[in-house]
């Protein structure tokens, strides 16, 4: 097996790397609710794609307190 005659220079392993870094992820806005979404994605907070409903979201409930529950009895 053939091997190098002479070592690689740190620049030039450092210039050969240089394309190896991951691309930043792309993000939109929704047109609808106006959340920072993945592109071509349903919007996760109101559930539009491209103007059109096409999930249904609940609404989470808000817990009451202990506290409050014994003031209003």
């Amino acid at each position: 097996m053939p091997l190098p005659k002479r070592k690689h220079s740190k620049s030039r392993s450092r210039m050969r790397h240089a394309h190896h870094a991951l691309p930043m992820p792309a993000y939109t806005e929704c047109g609808h609710c106006h959340a920072i979404i993945k592109p071509h994605c349903v919007c996760n907070k109101c559930g539009f794609y491209k103007e059109e409903m096409v999930l249904k979201i609940k609404e989470k409930k808000a817990k009451k307190d202990k506290s409050e529950t014994k003031e209003s009895e």
